[in-house]
């Protein structure tokens, strides 16, 4: 039989020879292989001189291993929610696929085994970028059943390119907790020779089984070496690079803790970090019909007017909090219908918040004309909040709190979102 994808092959060409997993390829002139390491190599097929099919695919799946509990060690839990963390090759199409039961994540990192005993339990499969307002519920559900349990920490397993708005919203619905709980991610799958899985999974077990913190925080990468992963605050980290291992940075604030991946030393950057509470308590409801609109130019009254009718909308406006609206020339003469339009909607009950499209920073919408025109509006200034973190907490709130208290409630801080006073940064950015 020809060589199908998944099969162990080597490759002999007139000058090399390789060995590794056979992957479908985009381009028939192409053959190209998995190498141990875990990166792809293509060839030429003009160029390959034999090919010999050393291992056929298997068909069958393989048995999730078995958990042992190790006496003297705590308990944690790990909830699988999908992602590169749990992902692995996809030979039918070349790529990753996030299907890994969460007993099989465990069996590929066993280092997790010497930390603590593991419980783990499939929460949801799937990419981060399908995460609904109802998974945060279902999410704090699955926590407080393995609180209930006994565990003594809790780690969350998704994908990253949401993991920073899941964390911020977990943050809002966990009030306080008698365990600490990161969210944790990867950006490489666990297959390549570069992934970041094992090591953030390992530094964020060590972390929720050796200190007193008692909270929801994230456990990534601190740099492109694997040196170490830090503590990121859940309200203030934003994914800032789609596929570098230290992607993710703390923004208006500062990194909570690290942890030294050779040594497994823990160190705390401040000392005020919550503690854990007496119990775990949850106001896990959230208002779905909360939006979010990010500001553009050449926009139309149609895209403000959409939101007429929503309980919510989190506006991510140009510098300190503006849209448009004004009518500078007559090519802008279609803005002269937004501030109608978005006075539509907040006439609809709706709550209207304003970020600011910048990370850095915050909105100050008394320093121009337009954002004071849109305080007039009744809009609500969102200070430094990131706008991610703005449209969880709105959702939160709404489904949580009677509506006259929200616009109030929207500019406190209540899990580290907003800071009172921010101070100038001397480098902003990480390089």
């Amino acid at each position: 039989m020809a060589p199908q994808p998944g099969d162990r092959v080597t490759i002999t060409t007139k000058k090399r020879m390789e060995e590794g997993f056979l992957m479908p390829s985009p381009a028939p002139d192409t053959v190209i292989i998995k190498l141990d390491n875990g990166y792809n190599l293509g060839f030429p097929k003009k160029e390959i001189t034999k090919m010999t099919v050393l291992q056929k695919a298997s068909a069958k799946k393989a048995a999730p291993a078995k958990l042992a509990k190790r006496a003297g060690l705590p308990t944690l839990a790990i909830l699988h929610t999908g992602g590169t963390i749990a992902s692995k090759v996809d030979y039918r199409t070349g790529g990753v696929v996030s299907s890994f039961f969460p007993a099989e994540l465990v069996s590929m990192f066993p280092e997790l085994q010497q930390i603590a005993n593991i419980e783990s339990e499939l929460v949801a499969q799937m990419w981060s970028d399908d995460l609904r307002f109802a998974h945060f519920t279902l999410i704090a559900q699955a926590i407080e059943k393995h609180v209930k349990k006994g565990v003594k920490g809790i780690i969350i397993g998704m994908g990253t390119d949401n993991l920073a708005v899941a964390a911020a919203a977990l943050s809002f619905i966990v009030e306080k907790t008698s365990v600490p709980i990161v969210l944790v991610g990867a950006q490489r799958s666990s297959d390549r020779g570069s992934s970041d899985a094992a090591m953030n999974l390992i530094c964020a077990a060590e972390f929720v089984s050796k200190t007193d913190f008692g909270g929801v925080a994230i456990c990534m990468h601190e740099s492109s070496e694997d040196a170490g992963c830090i503590i990121l605050p859940a309200c203030k980290t934003y994914k800032l690079h789609s596929s570098r291992r230290d992607a993710f940075k703390a923004i208006n604030a500062g990194s909570m803790a690290r942890i030294d991946y050779k040594t497994r030393n823990i160190e705390f950057f401040e000392k005020d970090y919550p503690r854990r509470a007496a119990q775990l308590v949850l106001k896990p409801k959230m208002e779905d019909k909360v939006g979010l609109l990010k500001i553009h130019v050449n926009m139309f009254p149609e895209q403000f007017s959409f939101f007429t009718g929503y309980k919510g909308l989190v506006i991510e406006g140009t510098g300190l909090g503006q849209t448009p609206g004004q009518v500078p020339n007559p090519e802008a003469a279609i803005h002269k219908k937004i501030y109608p339009a978005l006075q539509k909607v907040i006439d609809s009950d709706c709550v209207v918040v304003m970020t600011t499209q910048c990370l850095f920073g915050g909105v100050n919408m008394n320093v121009y004309d337009k954002g004071r025109d849109l305080l007039q509006l009744g809009i609500i200034p969102g200070k430094d909040m990131l706008a991610n973190t703005a449209l969880v907490k709105l959702s939160w709130l709404l489904a949580n709190y009677p509506r006259k208290e929200v616009p109030k409630l929207l500019q406190q801080n209540l899990r580290g979102e907003i800071n009172e006073r921010l101070g100038y940064e001397e480098e902003f950015l990480s390089e």
